[in-house]
């Protein structure tokens, strides 16, 4: 089992039969859930940053800040390589 696959069924549906499973057991599983729905979202969103940071090294645009056009200092490229904004751009954002 792959662990797209193991995320996927991380994810389903806890059931809440009362009579096999007590109340903090659901909840552990409702906690485990959730933390599974997360990891997922998490991993989708890296994926995306990795795909957008290959076609932009495809269309030779890679190492230069989305919002001004200015080239994004090593150091971040080596830091997070899916980076698309110098830090001056990157703190304004937050």
């Amino acid at each position: 089992m792959t662990s797209q696959q193991m995320a996927q069924s991380a994810t389903e549906t806890v059931e809440l039969d009362q009579s096999s499973v007590g109340r903090v057991s659901r909840m552990d599983a409702m906690q485990s859930q959730s933390m599974a729905v997360e990891t997922t979202r998490l991993r989708q969103q890296q994926l995306r940053k990795i795909s957008t940071a290959l076609a932009l090294i495809a269309s030779g645009d890679y190492g230069y800040c989305s919002v001004c056009d200015d080239e994004i200092n090593h150091q971040r490229l080596e830091i997070d390589p899916a980076s698309t904004m110098c830090v001056p751009c990157a703190s304004k954002q937050e």
